[in-house]
């Protein structure tokens, strides 16, 4: 049964920057208001994703993962994962910024947490004008001038703002101080965690009243303080070809403009195939079983397909491991 593109329900998360966005232009149904997240494909635990489509409907993706291993995965996943899903898959909405915040990586999530760190990516889908990211620091500090700036409330004076337009990519390793701007939607691929350290939140409440934890002592030993970290992913946009954005030792994600008919060949490919459509919309082929993949829609292809026949005009992230 394992032998056509899967799709899971969406798992929608209403957050405090949360707005509309995904449900008027993703198309998500929800009743929940400020919708900051779209988790589409998750084995995070208490958030396991669930088949929406064909013969394996209503099977949670913990069941595809101890039923069919290998088949789904691929052998060198197998073996490194188990039957745990090695990305969490989302498209997120900020109305507002999101908190200032960092990842661990996988030593220190693994000491702390048991769990893995957050390596991630973003891709721009739509930015408001005048939109940013913080990625990083403008200069390199040391961790005693971080804590006193966050005690003076005066931590925006050395994060790196970055401007944005929709198909800029960024990658975001662990340790990176970061945040996603107002009026921004993207793509997000990354490591299975759901591990953040909140640094600063704007002094934000809820609809109680209360400000959000803070993880200011976490935070310090799992900081980059440098100056000099990569994030901005230039690529090529050749029509019906894998044009490389990110390749790290977690993931690999091509851009793939879909121009008619595309045919790729995933005969010698050792893992599953995540296609991610950012604009546009086709139809997406297996084995002969066909599924529409719209804007704002994810599909998971198993690592046992040799051919996949995309039809339609439309923008896609290719996400393998």
């Amino acid at each position: 049964m394992l032998n056509y593109p899967i799709k899971f329900q969406p798992i929608l998360k209403d957050k405090i920057w949360g707005g509309d966005k995904l449900i008027n232009k993703l198309n998500k149904k929800s009743d929940l208001k400020d919708i900051g997240e779209s988790w589409e494909i998750s084995d995070v635990k208490g958030d396991v994703s669930i088949v929406e489509n064909g013969a394996l409907k209503g099977k949670s993706l913990k069941e595809l993962l101890e039923t069919y291993t290998v088949d789904l995965l691929g052998k060198n996943n197998f073996a490194n994962f188990g039957t745990n899903f090695p990305l969490l898959i989302k498209f997120i909405d900020a109305k507002q910024d999101l908190s200032v915040q960092v990842h661990p990586n996988d030593a220190l999530s693994k000491k702390r947490h048991n769990s893995f760190g957050k390596t991630e990516m973003w891709y721009i889908m739509q930015a408001d004008e005048g939109s940013r990211l913080i990625l990083g620091f403008n200069k390199t500090i040391d961790a005693d001038t971080y804590v006193k700036l966050l005690e003076e409330k005066k931590i925006m004076s050395v994060l790196n703002d970055v401007p944005v337009k929709k198909g800029d990519a960024f990658f975001i390793e662990t340790g990176t101080v970061h945040a996603i701007g107002a009026g921004i939607v993207l793509a997000e691929i990354q490591q299975t965690s759901d591990i953040t350290y909140r640094i600063y939140d704007f002094d934000r409440v809820d609809d109680a009243g209360n400000e959000r934890e803070l993880h200011t002592e976490l935070a310090v030993d799992a900081l980059n303080f440098s100056d000099e970290i990569d994030t901005v992913r230039t690529y090529t946009s050749e029509k019906n070809k894998l044009n490389n954005v990110v390749k790290c030792e977690y993931f690999k994600t091509n851009f793939i403009p879909v121009a008619q008919e595309l045919e790729l060949d995933y005969a010698t490919a050792d893992s599953f195939v995540i296609f991610m459509c950012v604009e546009g919309g086709g139809i997406i082929t297996v084995n002969g079983k066909s599924e529409t993949i719209n804007f704002g829609e994810t599909v998971l292809v198993p690592a046992t397909t040799k051919n996949v026949t995309i039809k339609g005009t439309c923008n896609l992230l290719e996400v393998t491991v």
